[in-house]
């Protein structure tokens, strides 16, 4: 399945559906292919945005998670979105962390799955030299739970923008920036309701990472899914799909207006 990619100014994003818009963040190496099962499911109750993150084609000083949080802002005041479900995985849910304590006017939801912000296992102390395909591929297996999730094509994805030099210069900054804004106690000040789901084989964000994310942020729910790594969407699409559409179903409950 694949979806046109709109260009409105600067910006690239996919945009299916209609209803309340469920707007996913996408992590360091992924790519709109992690998000295809959550479109088709959701595309029919709402309206789900992908925006293309500028993950390599920031300059060097704004490589950041910041600089990733002020390309989200710009993006919603851009295009309006407003009662705006969002979602994150990965170094995505971090980026959507810090919007929502920046700017959580917009902001309905919140649903994190792997993310980073309190603790993560990167690439390692050291990066590969380049062209060491089969480091790769590890690495690329360690996201998930089956290792047969890390299809040729995904590991050539990820092979590719490693070996570049500036682009892995580009990942170190973003992975070195994400280690060093820790969110920690900050995050009790987030108002909105928050799903955590997660995967309880995750080794990037491992399943103690949600607990803390469950423990200090006020209104949040945690979901372990069992043999499933730290791309829930991805690997057990069906399973993430249902909670988060019970999650979302609650939202337009009468009890959410308590």
């Amino acid at each position: 399945m694949s979806y046109e990619i709109k260009q409105d100014g600067k910006f690239k994003y996919i945009e299916e559906g209609q209803g309340e818009p469920l707007m996913l963040l996408h992590g360091l190496f992924g790519a709109l292919s992690n998000f295809m099962d959550l479109i088709e499911h959701f595309k029919k109750t709402h309206t789900v945005i992908v925006p293309i993150l500028p993950l390599l084609e920031l300059d060097l000083l704004h490589t950041s998670v910041g600089g990733l949080q002020k390309f989200v802002h710009k993006f919603i005041e851009h295009r309006n979105y407003n009662q705006i479900h969002l979602m994150g995985n990965s170094l995505g849910g971090h980026v959507a962390l810090v919007h929502i304590l920046k700017h959580p006017e917009r902001i309905k939801t919140l649903t994190l799955t792997g993310s980073s912000g309190l603790f993560e296992n990167g690439m390692g102390d050291t990066y590969p030299k380049r062209g060491d395909k089969e480091y790769i591929r590890k690495k690329t297996e360690l996201t998930f739970f089956d290792p047969k999730m890390a299809t040729e094509d995904l590991v050539n994805e990820v092979f590719e923008i490693t070996n570049n030099r500036l682009k892995v210069i580009k990942i170190i900054s973003l992975a070195k920036s994400a280690i060093r804004n820790n969110l920690g106690e900050e995050l009790r000040e987030i108002k909105q309701p928050v799903c955590l789901i997660w995967g309880n084989n995750d080794s990037i964000t491992p399943p103690f990472v949600a607990k803390e994310f469950n423990r200090l942020i006020p209104n949040s729910e945690l979901h372990f899914i069992d043999k499933c790594g730290h791309a829930p969407m991805m690997e057990v699409p069906g399973e993430f799909n249902m909670i988060l559409s019970a999650f979302l179903a609650k939202q337009h409950s009468p009890a959410a207006t308590n």
